[in-house]
């Protein structure tokens, strides 16, 4: 069984940066690709970002270049470093993962996710 428990969220003026972090516990293979998502008021949840065992990256055409997804597997830590944020951009971010196979930005087709942690980007 897999856990992965999301931090990091604050608000934050637009423009301005974060660092999200997601701890994660539990059985490896079923999460050799880790994703980031997000959910704003209103909206459906978006994938943003993810990352293979192997290091290789997907990122949505939205945040290429501003926002960065990494692991540290040593810590079992996933990181998405969020910069020149946009109001728009506030949503619940949410960790996820999934075994080998797929590592896109479909969310019907991750089965372990976190609870998210709050972002909120003021103008």
């Amino acid at each position: 069984q897999v856990q992965l428990v999301e931090s990091g969220g604050d608000s934050v003026q637009s423009g301005g940066f974060l660092r999200l972090s997601c701890a994660a516990s539990g059985d490896t293979y079923r999460r050799t690709c880790m994703a980031w998502f997000r959910q704003g008021p209103g909206k459906e949840r978006e994938g943003v970002a993810t990352i293979r065992s192997d290091g290789s990256t997907v990122y949505a055409d939205s945040v290429k270049g501003r926002f960065t997804i990494s692991q540290d597997t040593a810590k079992n830590t996933l990181y998405l470093q969020m910069n020149s944020l946009k109001p728009e951009e506030t949503a619940m971010y949410y960790c996820a993962a999934r075994n080998p196979g797929y590592c896109g930005l479909a969310r019907g087709l991750y089965y372990v996710w976190g609870r998210g942690t709050q972002v909120t980007v003021s103008s």
